[in-house]
């Protein structure tokens, strides 16, 4: 199994929804890890710069012309801004924000905090909600 960050243009957030929606990455013709994809990979969908955030986790199932189809979309609400995951692992391998492709391998270590990091965030809107709530 390897890990995958699918980095999406700036101002992709619709187009993003939709692809995910209809659980559906596109991969470029000169990504250099176009050939590498496998049905089981899993995903990070990033947002690039200015929104710099990750959008979803998914993993990866058989190709489809000019992409790959998703299995187990998880969409992040709130999203999960680069920033709070790059202040948790080792950035000394050159781990960033901004990428020149369109899709980044990534460690599994970088990916599991990606993981955590959502989670945490989902909990204290969770907490936030409820909080909001026993307040009226």
């Amino acid at each position: 199994m390897t890990y995958y960050i699918f980095n999406l243009a700036p101002g992709d957030g619709p187009r993003a929804a939709e692809l995910l929606r209809v659980r559906r990455l596109d991969v470029g013709a000169e990504d250099p890890h176009r050939d590498a994809l496998a049905p089981g990979d899993l995903v990070l969908v990033y947002l690039a710069a200015p929104e710099r955030t990750f959008i979803a986790r998914a993993e990866l199932g058989p190709g489809v012309p000019g992409g790959v189809s998703l299995t187990h979309v998880e969409e992040w609400d709130p999203p999960v801004p680069m920033s709070a995951v790059l202040s948790r692992i080792d950035r000394s391998a050159g781990a960033r924000a901004d990428f020149e492709v369109g899709v980044v391998r990534i460690t599994a270590d970088e990916y599991e905090t990606a993981l955590a990091v959502a989670a945490e965030r989902a909990a204290a809107a969770e907490r936030s909600v409820d909080r909001s709530q026993a307040s009226q």
